[in-house]
């Protein structure tokens, strides 16, 4: 017989999911960093989850975030939705901001925005969002770069679009 006592490991039941990341254990860790053109639809919740054991999880429907559970467990949601409104309204102010762009003397700062701008635009068009973290950089570019104060007012709506995102 061993000294040791164990802990109940507790587990997590989902009855749905349609994304996301889920850990479980000693060292669990979860990280969802899904890119999702629109939010996935609300579903029944399934009358069969199955109860998890003691200190566990039971989740009916999930659709993205992450969960950990357990010692040491860790859960991170990294993932940005971008569709309807708030995609059409970052991709306008992206397109303004690229048109006045044009009228600016070129320097690397232009271009490193541009290219930013570019990165970001075919990203939402091709996956249908933008990594959490592009959008942070670019938002910051914005906020505290020379060349964001020369444009102005286009530089604060795309700052803006990018925290509605984020949140």
């Amino acid at each position: 017989m061993s000294d040791e006592t164990s802990e109940p490991a507790g587990g997590i039941t989902i009855g749905s999911m349609t994304g996301g990341a889920v850990a479980q254990g000693d060292e669990a860790t979860a990280r969802d960093e899904g890119r999702r053109q629109t939010a996935a639809p609300a579903g029944e919740v399934p009358a069969n989850v199955p109860a998890p054991a003691e200190g566990g999880i039971a989740i009916g429907v999930m659709q993205g975030g992450a969960v950990a559970q357990g010692k040491g467990a860790r859960a991170v949601d990294a993932s940005v939705t971008v569709s309807g409104p708030d995609a059409e309204r970052l991709l306008a102010a992206v397109r303004q901001l690229r048109r006045e762009l044009l009228d600016q003397p070129p320097s690397d700062e232009a271009e490193d925005l541009e290219r930013d701008l570019v990165g970001v635009t075919d990203e939402v068009r091709r996956a249908g969002s933008a990594d959490r973290s592009r959008l942070a950089r670019l938002r910051e570019r914005l906020e505290v770069s020379s060349m964001g104060a020369a444009i102005g007012a286009s530089a604060v709506a795309v700052a803006q679009a990018i925290t509605q995102l984020l949140g």
